[in-house]
């Protein structure tokens, strides 16, 4: 984001800190670091994924004020930028509605068995599907389900049956059944018929532009990259991300 849009995220942040009724974070003694840096940090954290260590040696506090910076600012961030989420029932009116689903990778944390453990990417983390538009712009990402859960699974469990339900949607062959345009299965025993391959490439180079709304939420290296946090945690991050990727698009 620019300077502007950070600074004006610095500026809701402490308005909403000195609203705060319960008053647990108090600006004015926004410590050593001051409340811009403390905000900074919070994204740079997010955007790099580093760990707590690190980012506090960067920005010269110890690795308990980070950790501290984190969980005070963290839910501010979100809460502050959540009105730039735009609905996605009104900004789909009229389009093409890609979906898609990816996965976080997380810890394989021993306490969740097998329920984070995709067998499709052979891997601990969780499921996010992601909306849209042919242009590659993204219109929505859903809540995260664990990564032992199939893309149907968790389309069906996110917001999008419902905000997408008059739209023409396009997803992979994970989706058939769903109601969405899909790539066309091979015949069981027989040849894929050559009408079956030309419309299966034209629905593979429409898709290819829900990668790249993918690509845009993975800049933030904390979707791109193993995430190392609390896994309860990870569903407040995947919010703040979504809307900070709408507050950078000017939403």
């Amino acid at each position: 984001m620019d300077g502007d849009q950070l600074g004006g995220l610095v500026e809701r942040v402490h308005r909403a800190l000195v609203e705060d009724v319960d008053r647990t974070v108090v600006p004015g003694r926004m410590w050593a670091l001051g409340l811009y840096k403390s905000v900074v940090l919070v994204l740079f954290m997010l955007r790099q994924n580093t760990v707590q260590e690190a980012a506090a040696e960067l920005f010269g506090v110890s690795q308990a004020t980070a950790s501290r910076r984190w969980t005070a600012l963290l839910p501010v961030v979100e809460k502050v930028l959540a009105g730039h989420v735009p609905d996605a029932t009104k900004v789909s009116a009229g389009r093409v509605v890609l979906i898609d689903g990816t996965l976080v990778t997380t810890w394989d944390w021993a306490s969740e068995g097998t329920l984070m453990f995709s067998g499709k990417h052979r891997d601990t983390g969780f499921n996010l599907q992601v909306a849209a538009t042919l242009s590659g712009e993204p219109l929505a990402a859903s809540a995260p389900v664990p990564g032992s859960r199939h893309d149907m699974y968790a389309w069906r469990q996110s917001h999008f049956p419902d905000a997408f339900a008059d739209r023409e949607d396009i997803g992979d062959l994970g989706y058939v059944g769903s109601g969405m345009l899909t790539a066309r299965r091979k015949p069981p025993g027989r040849e894929r018929p050559a009408g079956d391959k030309v419309y299966n490439q034209s629905i593979g180079k429409l898709r290819a532009a829900v990668e790249r709304a993918i690509a845009h939420l993975k800049d933030w290296k904390i979707l791109a990259t193993r995430y190392r946090g609390p896994l309860q945690a990870f569903p407040l991050i995947t919010r703040t991300i979504t809307a900070l990727t709408f507050y950078k698009k000017g939403w």
